[in-house]
């Protein structure tokens, strides 16, 4: 094995997870899908890593040709995103039946759904974990820009979660 694909290797096994996460929530659900976006991303980016200039996080490049895969199919698919395998997170959860959280799940799938394709985008990655840094590297946008439109979009998802 050469050196540069031991380096892929590498570089798929840590990023799989968090890719095919992020595709999930760009197709439904829809497992088949997921994976054939997710494979798609990751042939680019072996097609690509010679090209890789290190001016980011690797993670951070993986991420930025996932959303840029998942929201060329949504412009040739025209189709809307729901279901995002989100946990509900916080102190209060464990004391939400789970009738109830898939219930608050669902509404909150229906408002991500709402969202522009952009914001979609952002607040997936804001709910995987991703620094507020790096998401604003992915989406080539400032900082404070983004912190601005995932405090928005969190607001919009509120209200939207709570007129149901």
């Amino acid at each position: 094995m050469s050196n540069q694909e031991s380096r892929f290797k590498e570089i798929y096994e840590t990023n799989y997870p968090k890719v095919i996460r992020l595709c999930l929530g760009y197709v439904n659900g829809n497992q088949e899908q997921a994976a054939d976006l997710a494979q798609e991303v990751f042939i680019k980016a072996w097609e690509n890593l010679g090209r890789f200039r290190q001016e980011s996080n690797i993670t951070t490049w993986i991420y930025r040709i996932a959303v840029n895969t998942c929201l060329g199919e949504l412009r040739k698919s025209k189709k809307t995103t729901r279901n995002y395998g989100l946990e509900i997170v916080g102190e209060t959860a464990e004391a939400i039946s789970t009738e109830n959280k898939e219930e608050m799940l669902t509404d909150l799938y229906a408002c991500i759904n709402k969202l522009s394709k952009t914001n979609r985008a952002i607040i997936m990655l804001e709910l995987e974990g991703l620094p507020q840094k790096e998401i604003a590297e992915i989406m080539g946008s400032k900082h404070e820009a983004i912190r601005t439109r995932i405090h928005r979009i969190k607001n919009e998802l509120i209200k939207c979660t709570n007129n149901g």
